[in-house]
């Protein structure tokens, strides 16, 4: 990676932050999740002021082997591979190859005669046409009308399991999928409420199909290559196997049961299905990289992957009326919380700190993904955090809450104007 894509480090003071605040998150860290067992091991960058400013690694990357997280070990990301295929996405409207308010079955015209769900169970489901067209805005959203299995909310979700669409372990192809959709009916009407979904590994395909190129392909040619991400893709090659984080699944009693074994991982090999939705395994230093592509308004260093017009397209709030998340949600899950919270082009989006009950700012942007990683970006602040760790559900703890709240309250300084009392 060249010099001007590596981030510097810089003192706490430098940052305008508290070496004692920063501290005390790892305390955090170790006294509640790993010395308790909760957590295998964990990683947390904090970039300020163009500079990372706290970058600490704690426990066990595979505890039955005893061998510790490192700075470069690889994590399942799983839906933090969203931004990265929205990005992609976003390109190609930039070339003007893509529209944002087309309807979806102008690229799949199967999806033509898609029904909003009235009543029966698969295959025998009675529907009604939509109150308009599905647009690829409404994927980029998740107002499409889509869902994910996982939800356990509907006879639509019930399908979708029985087809294993948008499951943790992969199956079929993005082409099977296509067609596996266009049989099942849509939550909603597009536009009408919001929904986590396999939106994202549709926008995946739509790459794919627009550009001509697989969606892998694009990937590494159009975003991993220029940024020097090198340790990022849909599998973890043999040569860096070793590096490859375990998995684990939170047990409901306050431990952890191992869910994937990084030396059989289905992520050793390429897979069948690409998934832009939850397919990608990375690094905290790539992460970080992309996320300062997007911090610096899609360039970096002489990288250039978007304009800042785009780049704060995307990162506004997009949900129709301006609407946040409790007064649009459907979801059971999600990977955000839901007051004072909007939906932009691939990622949440804070509107009000206040009803969030969360230190911040009006204007970050972030997401998480299912092993309870998460990233956000705050461009008041010029504030990047990411942490990863492999524990699933992602809801299992708090920890993404508790960390806002701690990174926020190591300011020394801020950028919130002080209104006169």
């Amino acid at each position: 990676m060249s010099s001007s894509l590596t981030a510097p480090t810089i003192s706490p003071e430098q940052a305008g932050m508290s070496a004692a605040a920063l501290t005390r998150i790892e305390r955090h860290l170790q006294t509640r999740y790993l010395d308790s067992g909760r957590f295998p091991g964990a990683q947390l960058l904090v970039y300020r002021r163009g500079g990372i400013v706290h970058h600490s690694v704690h426990g066990f990357a595979d505890v039955e082997r005893k061998a510790s997280v490192k700075s470069d070990t690889i994590f399942r990301i799983y839906s933090m591979t969203k931004p990265i295929t929205s990005v992609a996405f976003m390109m190609l409207v930039e070339e003007g190859r893509v529209a944002l308010d087309e309807p979806v079955h102008k690229y799949i015209p199967e999806w033509s005669q898609l029904g909003v769900y009235q009543a029966g169970i698969a295959p025998l489901f009675l529907t009604r046409p939509p109150a308009r067209p599905m647009q690829i805005v409404d994927l980029l959203r998740h107002t499409s009308g889509l869902t994910y299995g996982f939800q356990n909310r509907t006879n639509v979700d019930a399908a979708y399991r029985a087809q294993k669409i948008g499951e943790i372990e992969k199956a079929g192809t993005m082409a099977t999928m296509i067609a596996d959709l266009a049989k099942i009916p849509l939550e909603f009407s597009p536009g009408d409420a919001w929904n986590y979904s396999v939106a994202t590994d549709v926008v995946g395909y739509l790459v794919e199909k627009i550009s001509g190129q697989p969606f892998e392909q694009f990937l590494q040619q159009r975003i991993f290559d220029p940024l020097g991400m090198k340790d990022t893709g849909f599998h973890v090659p043999a040569d860096k196997a070793h590096r490859l984080a375990a998995c684990y699944a939170a047990d409901g009693k306050g431990g952890m049961t191992l869910q994937d074994d990084p030396t059989t991982s289905s992520f050793l090999t390429s897979p069948s299905f690409i998934s832009g939705g939850g397919g990608l395994c990375s690094t905290a230093a790539d992460y970080l990289t992309f996320c300062r592509a997007l911090l610096n308004g899609g360039t970096l260093g002489d990288v250039r992957l978007l304009s800042p017009k785009t780049i704060a397209l995307m990162a506004a709030n997009h949900l129709p009326g301006g609407r946040d998340l409790t007064e649009m949600s459907k979801s059971l899950f999600s990977e955000a919380s839901y007051a004072g919270v909007g939906f932009g082009l691939g990622f949440s989006v804070t509107m009000d700190p206040a009803k969030t009950l969360i230190p911040g700012t009006a204007g970050e942007y972030a997401w998480g993904g299912a092993a309870s990683t998460a990233f956000w970006i705050d461009p008041r602040e010029q504030l990047i955090a990411i942490f990863m760790t492999q524990l699933l559900p992602s809801s299992a703890y708090p920890v993404r809450c508790e960390l806002r709240t701690m990174v926020y309250s190591a300011f020394n300084d801020s950028n919130v104007e002080q209104r006169p009392r």
